[in-house]
């Protein structure tokens, strides 16, 4: 048995975009036994993972961690998150580590000079360098989330006017510079004629009800706050499309194989985090040649410039048209 713990925390995209190397680890390494380290957020969309043996969470005080680890008697570390806390645990622990090469300083560069050194590659292929002494390479099978039955929503039943389909809108983003603005997602509402399920958490509740009460659509159901994050997967994995920002749910989306609009705002897919899935499931619009965009690598509150351009500027019926495109097929 070769026992490794892999450590990632950070967000849901990026818990769901460690699945192929997880995947790939377990299934060609023998004897491979997987345990992953992740905060109590994030837990449910890994401990129904097939690939996963154990999951171990985050205490709040990093010494009851090492401590957990410690007795777990780990073969190796695969650090998928590299920070300052799995260096400490790293350093603590003198576990044999290999690390996810982090391209901080190439985004420091892209961020505030415009100046692209990013490596053409995305962060799941570079996930995978951390394991390539392992003679671990992708499979090709893409990303995964596993959603028990008990989390499977049953959309025909609580919705028979959406059994036909539906398109699914993320209506939030972790950071307001990353949102899509009402007044763009009320256009492409307004002028779509398909069934709408808005999803978010309590937070993006009140743009979701600003949305329907706007509208004069009895298609459009407000799913925001009303189910947890396993919940509102099966949601997506039920819907024709998702329309969303740079979102944990786009990655979600890319697990299901369905079609994507993804709509960026002050964060670029340069980055490495566009869509993980066949390139005829997910188009990207974004708003090129702004002397201010990256203005961050990760997102603000409010935009630095107070134009919000990056979002205010995109190209509403072009995006409309793909979504029609997508829909005919």
């Amino acid at each position: 048995m070769v026992k490794f713990l892999v450590i990632r925390s950070s967000s849901i995209g990026d818990i769901v975009l460690t699945t192929p190397v997880i995947r790939c680890l377990k299934q060609q390494v023998e004897g491979a036994e997987i345990h992953f380290l992740t905060k109590q957020s994030y837990v449910s969309l890994v401990k129904h993972n097939p690939n996963v043996d154990k999951v171990l969470v985050l205490k709040e005080k990093l010494s009851y961690t090492i401590k957990e680890i410690k007795q777990e008697s780990y073969d190796y570390i695969i650090d998928l998150h590299n920070n300052l806390r799995t260096f400490a645990i790293k350093n603590s622990t003198r576990i044999l580590s290999f690390s996810f090469p982090k391209v901080n300083f190439e985004k420091w560069l892209m961020v505030n000079f415009k100046i692209n050194r990013l490596p053409d590659k995305h962060v799941v292929e570079r996930y995978f360098e951390t394991v390539k002494l392992f003679d671990v390479i992708y499979d090709g099978k893409g990303l995964e989330l596993f959603i028990p039955p008990e989390k499977e929503i049953k959309v025909s039943e609580i919705l028979p006017q959406f059994k036909s389909g539906y398109i699914s809108i993320a209506v939030g983003a972790k950071h307001e510079t990353k949102r899509i603005p009402e007044w763009i997602l009320l256009e492409i509402i307004k002028k779509i004629n398909c069934p709408i399920i808005l999803l978010g958490d309590d937070k993006d509740a009140k743009i979701a009800e600003y949305l329907t009460s706007n509208l004069n659509n009895s298609l459009i159901y407000n799913a925001c706050g009303k189910y947890d994050l396993l919940e509102s997967a099966s949601l997506v994995k039920q819907s024709l499309l998702l329309i969303t920002a740079d979102t944990g749910l786009m990655h979600i989306a890319a697990a299901f194989s369905k079609k994507i609009i993804s709509i960026w705002g002050n964060t670029i897919p340069k980055f490495g985090m566009y869509p993980f899935t066949t390139k005829e499931n997910y188009s990207i619009f974004e708003v090129n040649n702004l002397p201010c965009r990256p203005c961050s690598k990760l997102g603000f509150n409010k935009c630095p410039k107070k134009h919000f351009k990056c979002m205010n500027e995109q190209n509403v019926n072009e995006i409309i048209k793909q979504i029609e495109l997508y829909l005919n097929e």
